[in-house]
């Protein structure tokens, strides 16, 4: 036996069996891929806001003086804007590395090896990847044909296997669609601690935030991705009941949130009216393109209360279409799995980025 096949044996059991997180591609590996120079490349892969962040935020960056310093790791004046944006105490509000970072932490705080995990499929990924790599157990309860939750089952689900988490995005990743209030009033009185993913908000305007407050098993994730256009600085954020808070500042990774990222963020929080232009020209992008995919031989878009358009595509031809795409400088979300199986997700961009879309769509076509 060789030295490193002996090395590799002391890596944990459950590590041996899970996948790696499939992410989009950067611009500058589209770049590479479609031999075009970045400038060139439409992405509507990665539900980004193509007009990016507002003015003021690059002047901040670009003023600050003291980037050669650590960060504030308490977050504190952050934490105090965002108290200001959501009605709840800065006590119970955590940033992070994106939420993904608040995913992580959750599971990691919370999870013992066998755990359950109720994740309703398809969603986003990040879920079940976070979970199995903390050795827990995800349970996969599939959406109906429209991707609504069975509700009823899910309940039944947490009471009799005991569930530890349940994890529900709304509006949900990939498909668009949101949660009723209702639904997820009825899985938080199961007293299972419900992970709800509002990284959509901004563009669905339906959230759960009043809440928080009757129910002590409620967490709410938000992110500064998509609306505020800083999704390479990574920066989001959770509201937890104040009973974990302790824990996870304990926990937490100190200075996961850098310098730039929380002056951005601050100074996004005090943009809304810049962005509030920006948020209804993706949705009224996205109505737009909705109504063109519709146009498409074999393309059936569903509606969708995000800056996303979820597309499935007859006749196997997604992953054609998608690599024909690529080889014209426009990228998308390809997926191909059991519940969505040859399906293609669109972001929203702007007017030339949809008609540049819809004119490769109609040619390849």
């Amino acid at each position: 036996m060789s030295e490193f096949a002996s090395t590799e044996r002391l890596v944990r059991a459950h590590f041996r069996h899970t996948t790696s997180y499939k992410h989009v591609q950067s611009i500058e590996a589209l770049s590479s891929e479609a031999g075009l120079p970045p400038e060139s490349i439409i992405k509507l892969d990665g539900n980004e806001n193509p007009y990016g962040c507002a003015p003021s935020v690059n002047q901040a960056l670009f003023e600050h003086e003291f980037y050669h310093i650590y960060p504030d790791n308490e977050q504190r004046q952050l934490r105090q804007a965002l108290e200001k944006y959501t009605g709840v105490p800065a006590r119970r509000i955590l940033a992070g590395c994106g939420s993904d970072e608040m995913i992580d932490l959750v599971v990691k705080l919370l999870l013992d090896p066998g755990d359950i995990v109720i994740n309703f499929v398809p969603t986003f990924s990040m879920y079940s990847y976070a979970a199995e790599n903390s050795a827990g157990r995800v349970l996969d309860m599939h959406r109906d044909e429209n991707f609504v939750i069975d509700t009823a089952r899910a309940v039944e689900a947490a009471i009799d296997q005991k569930a530890k988490l349940i994890f529900l995005a709304s509006p949900n990743n990939p498909t668009g669609n949101i949660t009723p209030r209702e639904d997820i009033m009825r899985l938080l009185k199961t007293g299972t601690i419900v992970v709800l993913d509002e990284a959509y908000y901004e563009f669905s305007g339906e959230t759960a935030l009043d809440l928080v407050n009757a129910f002590d098993n409620l967490i709410i994730l938000r992110t500064f991705s998509k609306w505020a256009g800083l999704a390479g600085l990574r920066i989001g954020y959770g509201i937890f009941p104040d009973v974990l808070m302790p824990y996870l500042w304990r926990i937490k990774t100190p200075y996961t949130v850098n310098k730039a990222a929380q002056i951005a963020a601050i100074i996004s929080l005090q943009e809304r009216a810049y962005y509030q232009k920006t948020i209804k020209a993706l949705i009224q992008e996205r109505d737009r393109m909705l109504e063109l995919l519709s146009s498409i031989p074999n393309f059936t878009p569903y509606p969708s209360r995000a800056n996303f358009v979820l597309c499935r595509v007859a006749g196997g031809r997604a992953k054609s279409i998608h690599d024909a795409l690529i080889s014209n400088g426009i990228s998308l979300r390809y997926f191909d799995s059991p519940k969505l199986h040859d399906y293609l997700r669109i972001s929203a961009g702007k007017p030339e980025h949809t008609d540049a879309l819809i004119a490769a769509l109609r040619r390849i076509c």
